[in-house]
């Protein structure tokens, strides 16, 4: 039997969440750490990296909660940011010229060159795990989807960062001469890439927002695998507001996850266990 833990993308609540739902499971006798492959998009690479590298969730949502809930919040072109999601769900647009549509987009943003560092400071372990781990990204100019890894060659917290690149929010992350952005421009969970696993579990904080149809597809290429689909419920929802991205969610967003997780523990065990 082999398991993968599939982790969405959803900003700062994303990451909070999805750290609390895991360490509730884990309360609860459910270890999604033990998975053989960890699959990370946006926010669930942060949480990839985390699980992966065995650090603990609770005391990296509340270091990040001690040092950001003053934060500013990040300036965010509503405008700009619909209009790309607008390029990217449009059914007539073939879906890498989409995201090179939006990766043109992406590149207008100024890049200062501190997004790196922001993010390795979310990571207490900054080397690649032992244990497989997946870290999804977009080429800025072609449209090309990637798969960072181990053996990539790429420091996990640039790779980290270059998923997290949101379009139109911050700037895309520089490897190799090429310009990446947000793997979740792809899919909001890249779940497909866990094929070949006997047992999947995913995490998705966007569930909401994002389209069913591609989700559906992905779940169809992992055949007969055992999966558990875990969303936020009404109460994280609500938690999340507006803004996934404003850094008072740390220590919210990890509580409602923490409270949502028994009532899926005994769906994810039936999967997982």
């Amino acid at each position: 039997m082999t398991r993968a833990l599939v982790l969405g993308g959803g900003g700062v609540a994303g990451i909070a969440w999805e750290a609390g739902v895991v360490t509730g499971l884990r309360r609860a006798g459910v270890d999604l750490g033990e998975a053989d492959l960890v699959v990370g998009t946006s926010a669930g690479s942060v949480v990839g990296a985390l699980v992966s590298t065995g650090a603990d969730l609770e005391g990296a949502v509340a270091a990040q909660a001690g040092s950001e809930t003053r934060a500013t919040v990040p300036a965010v072109d509503m405008e700009a940011v619909m209009a790309a999601f607008g390029i990217l769900y449009d059914p007539s647009l073939d879906p890498r010229e989409a995201r090179r549509r939006v990766g043109a987009m992406a590149l207008s943003v100024e890049d200062t060159g501190a997004r790196i560092e922001t993010v390795g400071e979310r990571l207490p372990v900054k080397e690649w795990p032992e244990r497989r781990l997946l870290i999804t990204a977009v080429d800025c100019g072609t449209g090309e989807f990637v798969v960072w890894e181990r053996d990539s060659g790429v420091p996990m917290v640039t790779a980290v960062a270059s998923s997290c690149a949101v379009p139109c929010v911050f700037p895309p992350v520089e490897i190799g001469g090429r310009r990446y952005m947000d793997g979740g421009v792809r899919s909001a969970t890249n779940a497909d890439l866990a094929e070949g696993s006997s047992a999947v579990v995913v995490l998705e904080p966007l569930a909401h927002l994002s389209p069913r149809a591609r989700f559906a597809a992905e779940l169809a290429r992992l055949g007969d695998a055992e999966i558990a689909h875990v969303v936020p419920d009404e109460a994280s929802a609500a938690v999340f507001g507006a803004n996934v991205l404003d850094p008072s969610l740390w220590r919210p967003a990890f509580d409602a996850g923490l409270a949502q997780a028994p009532a899926v523990a005994e769906a994810v065990r039936k999967a997982w266990c």
